[in-house]
């Protein structure tokens, strides 16, 4: 098992335990809690924190002096949205889970209709509206469908 998922892992344990508060929801298996509470998993608010922000870098909400982070793909023949990243397979293991690694495939599969937002608030929107019936959402072990991410736990 990859030491990210342990660390994943670790935090959903916390959470588990939080929800196990409530008394209405006590007997209820920890997806069903988190149904129930509406209380998307950590791992689901990471990648939708993380796509936020590769919005901002990607829309120039930061200082433009600062180079980006983020290497957009310079092909003029790309399928999907105008905004696309450059993907890359990182020489070390480790680099896989950096931010400017791990963003890529889940950006690069978002329609051009949530990337052509105007402002961030009708991002995240329009990112809700797409994400609203993920099974990703209230169970962690599952993934974003097309994120191209697998996971083993």
């Amino acid at each position: 098992m990859h030491y990210i998922y342990q660390v994943e892992e670790e935090l959903e344990r916390v959470q588990k335990r939080a929800t196990k508060i409530v008394k209405q929801c006590k007997h209820l298996s920890y997806c069903q809690r988190l149904n129930f509470l509406n209380l998307p998993t950590l791992v689901f608010r990471r990648n939708r924190g993380d796509m936020i922000e590769v919005y901002k870098i990607l829309t120039g909400k930061y200082d433009s002096s600062l180079p980006s982070i983020l290497q957009r793909n310079s092909s003029s023949v790309t399928r999907g949205h105008s905004l696309k990243l450059h993907t890359y397979r990182p020489k070390y293991d480790l680099c896989k889970y950096f931010f400017t690694v791990r963003v890529i495939n889940l950006w690069n599969s978002l329609p051009e209709s949530v990337v052509s937002a105007v402002s961030v608030n009708s991002f995240k929107n329009r990112l809700d509206k797409l994400w609203a019936t993920e099974e990703a959402r209230f169970n962690y072990k599952a993934e974003l469908s097309g994120s191209g991410l697998t996971r083993n736990l």
